[in-house]
C-alpha cells in the first residue's frame, strides 16, 4: 500500500530498496520502521530487522528482480526552508525520475533547501526515493504553494527561471544566492510562477538544426547549478 501516496500519508512511512539508498538512510537521520532482507549485511536493529528468503522478498518488491532488502522509514516532519544561498524551486514537475535526479543534483551541488509546488510528484514515491540514491537523506525539502512562496521572498532577492527566451546563462553574471525555478516537463515554468521571476536564464542550443524543443528539466537542472556553483 505504501506505493500509494494516500497510505504514505495516512501511515508516515514510505519504502526504500536497494543496498546504496537504504545503506545510507541507515546511516542518516531517518527513522526505520522495518527492514526485510536476504543478506545480514545492513547495521539496523535487530528488532526492527527481518530474514527473508528471494522469492519471499520478490513478493513484496516493487522490481521484477528484487535487490537484497526493502526497508520502511518513518516520513519525518518538514523542517522550515532556510532563505540563504541558493534555493530550487519546482513548478509542477511530475516525473518521479526528474524529482529523484534532481535531488540527488542539490545533494552533489550543495543545496541545502528544495521547494516543490503541491503538484510536484511527491518525493516519497518509491521510484522518486530510489532514483536519489540516498541523497534524500541530505536535502531538505518543503512542499508548499510556490506562488506564495515567492511573494514572500522579498523584492530584493534573485529569482531565476530557465526560459527559451531567457538570457544566455553561459554570458550572464549573478552571485551564487537566490531561487532558481524549474519548471513542467511538458509546459515550462506556469504564468502565476512566471510573475514573480526577475532574471529569466537560457541554456543557449549548440546543435547546428537547432531541431530539439527544449532539454530534459533534470538535464537543464544540472547545468545551470554547474554554472552558479563555478562563478
Amino acid at each position: 500500500s505504501l506505493a500509494q501516496k494516500k497510505y504514505r500519508v495516512k501511515h508516515q512511512l514510505f519504502l526504500a530498496e536497494g543496498k546504496k539508498a537504504i545503506s545510507e538512510l541507515l546511516h542518516s537521520s531517518f527513522e526505520l520502521h522495518s527492514l526485510f532482507t536476504t543478506q545480514d549485511i545492513y547495521e539496523a536493529e535487530k528488532d526492527k530487522t527481518f530474514f527473508l528468503t528471494e522469492d519471499e522478498l520478490k513478493k513484496i518488491s516493487r522490481f521484477s528482480t528484487p535487490q537484497t532488502a526493502l526497508a520502511v522509514f518513518h516520513i519525518p516532519p518538514p523542517v522550515a526552508a532556510s532563505l540563504s544561498g541558493l534555493v530550487l524551486a519546482l513548478d509542477e514537475v511530475q516525473d518521479p525520475g526528474n524529482l529523484g535526479t534532481i535531488i540527488r543534483l542539490c545533494d552533489w551541488f550543495g543545496v541545502n533547501d528544495l521547494i516543490c509546488s503541491q503538484g510536484t510528484v511527491d518525493c516519497y514515491n518509491p521510484k522518486v526515493v530510489q532514483a536519489t540514491m540516498g541523497s534524500i537523506a541530505r536535502v531538505n525539502i518543503n512542499y508548499m504553494d510556490l506562488e506564495e512562496f515567492l511573494a514572500g521572498a522579498g523584492p530584493d532577492r534573485p529569482v531565476f527561471g530557465a526560459f527559451l527566451e531567457g538570457e544566455n546563462v553561459y554570458e550572464a553574471t549573478f552571485r551564487q544566492e537566490g531561487i532558481l525555478v524549474m519548471g513542467n516537463e511538458a509546459n515550462g515554468i506556469s504564468p502565476g510562477v512566471s510573475k514573480y521571476i526577475n532574471r529569466k536564464l537560457n541554456i543557449p542550443q549548440f546543435g547546428e538544426t537547432h531541431q530539439a524543443e527544449s532539454l530534459n528539466v533534470a538535464t537543464a537542472t544540472a547545468v545551470l547549478l554547474s554554472e552558479f556553483r563555478r562563478r
